[in-house]
């Protein structure tokens, strides 16, 4: 591709728009509201029809995640075996041993983990909430209860346990749970997976919290509209999937640590792609106990992006970071057009950040921070972003005011 190639709009989107089947597209939520991934309240409709099948569930997270397809295929396999298995049952099939297959998502920060559960829960149409294992602790001690969780998911769907009880809940940073043998209270670690693989499993939560008295409060009397609860109302986490996930930094040495002991060859490479080699005895020398990390049947590494990966996640991604800044500076009646040098320089720069697609915005940031500062008051209407303003944007913008 020459330098001096323009990358338009219509080339950012990916390859694999429009090609959704009829009955892809029926089983979507309706583009008429809100999707999950912004808003986090989308809900199976009465009866929750699924329809989906992995490859369509892979199809769409192709559409906003590059690369990652091992990833993509296990987790389009655990939601359709887990949502056909709530479809199932809410038919009246009941299935009394089912055991649910709840994921860990390993990987370094920056390759959309975040991401693909995101897209996946606005895809399904269920109720999704999203946040860090670091903010809980051990019930009775500051920091959040796990349960909480649960409740977000009611909150999401305007207090509908019905629809909450076939929800996603996605918990970040689930490595740093990992305890150490410290001899007192471990209040955000061991504590909090004893707490959480009770939820995983099969639990009823109450819908109110006991500890939070405005709460109690408000079901005894609930606002204008809303249906008053029963007392001592729950939900069950039966149907509710959960998907963790974390860097997991330093578990690659347990694991070379096994492999040495058992006398098998130790793959050379990064360490990223020893996290495929991740067993149960290795997450539990990690400081995981044995139950929580049982709970996670299902396990899957995501690789780290290079410099093509980047500069696909710009071209091919609808999420592509490059329209965030289209629209601001469309904002202001500036239309930016990208050019294939600039954005490959961008890519290479954001590669040595470390930070996988995060970097592009660190990269993107330090690049048009004067442009957006200036042009506004400005009459300028358009410019491209080459690999000379990434490089030097005082000394483009400069000529660009100048012309």
């Amino acid at each position: 591709m020459a330098a001096s190639t323009l990358v338009s709009s219509a080339d950012l989107g990916p390859v694999s728009r429009g090609l959704e089947s009829a009955r892809f597209r029926k089983s979507r939520p309706d583009r008429s509201t809100p999707p999950a991934a912004e808003v986090g309240s989308a809900s199976p409709a009465p009866g929750f029809h699924f329809e989906l099948k992995p490859r369509d569930v892979k199809t769409h997270l192709d559409r906003f995640v590059i690369q990652q397809d091992e990833a993509k295929k296990v987790l389009s396999v655990a939601l359709c075996d887990h949502f056909q298995h709530v479809r199932l049952t809410l038919a009246g099939q009941k299935a009394p041993f089912y055991t649910k297959q709840n994921v860990l998502l390993l990987g370094p920060t920056g390759v959309g983990k975040t991401h693909l559960i995101r897209s996946a829960a606005e895809l399904i149409g269920v109720p999704f909430v999203k946040a860090d294992a670091t903010k809980f602790s051990e019930t009775g001690y500051v920091g959040g209860d796990v349960e909480d969780l649960v409740r977000d998911l009611i909150r999401r769907v305007g207090g509908d346990v019905s629809k909450a009880e076939h929800g996603i809940i996605y918990l970040d940073e689930v490595d740093k749970l990992a305890g150490s043998d410290t001899g007192g209270r471990d209040v955000s670690g061991k504590g909090v997976q004893i707490n959480l693989l009770k939820l995983m499993e099969d639990a009823d939560v109450p819908v109110v919290s006991p500890n939070d008295i405005m709460g109690q409060m408000q079901s005894i009397m609930p606002r204008p509209g809303q249906p008053p609860r029963e007392a001592g109302a729950t939900i069950n986490t039966r149907h509710i999937l959960f998907i963790v996930s974390g860097a997991f930094a330093g578990l690659t040495s347990h694991i070379r640590q096994r492999l040495a002991l058992a006398g098998k060859e130790i793959p050379g490479g990064r360490d990223a792609d020893l996290l495929d080699l991740a067993v149960t005895s290795d997450f539990i020398a990690y400081g995981f106990e044995p139950e929580f990390i049982g709970r996670l049947p299902v396990r899957v590494a995501c690789q780290p992006l290079g410099e093509n990966d980047l500069y696909d996640v710009m071209r091919r991604s609808e999420s592509s970071l490059l329209r965030q800044y289209e629209r601001a500076f469309a904002a202001y009646g500036i239309e930016v057009k990208w050019r294939a040098d600039g954005l490959r320089r961008i890519a290479r720069l954001a590669a040595t950040e470390g930070t996988g697609a995060r970097g592009l915005m660190t990269v993107c940031e330090r690049a048009l921070r004067d442009f957006k500062f200036e042009l506004p008051s400005t009459e300028v209407r358009r410019f491209s972003v080459t690999r000379e303003l990434v490089d030097d944007p005082k000394a483009a913008l400069a000529k660009l005011l100048g012309d």
